[in-house]
């Protein structure tokens, strides 16, 4: 019962991030609004990572007799973060290089920009040059756009799986 569950709601969640992050990609793409696309594109991970909550206690309360470890509701939260972020990685990969193969190219135009209106002295506005081609030249690699990918997602569900595992675990009462 526990594959299904995590099955079901490690596909819920993915397609909730999935389908956020490129609502979002598509808006900060067209009017250039990275700022709010990534509130948005975190917001939008929260949400879908709540699902871990619904999930453990499902998971605890119907099909476990009211009784769940630490451990094992971190591993329902843990794989529900794999598959969700799996979904995110591949929907991202797709759209970047199938619809969005430039946003590399309009994201370092916005970061050096802001640098720019920020008061970014010469120096720092070329280790921010610096910086932003070597994000470039990593984007060129595809094992490198899924590895930050994964940071950028990962870690998220990794901390609410950790929290709602801590919140939900339930010893049997001793007789």
């Amino acid at each position: 019962m526990m594959k299904k569950i995590v099955i079901v709601f490690g596909l819920i969640a993915g397609l909730i991030v999935s389908a956020l992050m490129l609502f979002s990609i598509a808006n900060c793409y067209n009017s250039a609004d990275f700022e709010s696309s990534m509130f948005l594109g975190y917001a939008s991970m929260l949400l879908a990572f709540s699902f871990i909550y619904v999930a453990v206690k499902n998971y605890r309360d119907k099909y476990n007799d009211g009784i769940v470890s630490f451990g094992k509701a971190f591993r329902i939260g843990l794989y529900i973060s794999l598959i969700a972020s799996t979904f995110y990685v591949i929907v991202w990969l797709i759209d970047y290089y199938v619809f969005v193969p430039d946003f590399m190219d309009k994201y370092t135009t916005h970061v050096l920009l802001e640098a720019k209106k920020a008061g970014a002295s010469p120096s720092a506005m070329a280790l921010k040059v610096k910086e932003m081609d070597d994000y470039k030249e990593m984007y060129k690699n595809p094992f490198f756009v899924v590895l930050l990918t994964y940071t950028e997602i990962l870690p998220i569900g990794l901390i609410v799986s950790l929290i709602c595992a801590l919140i939900i675990k339930r010893k049997a009462k001793l007789s």
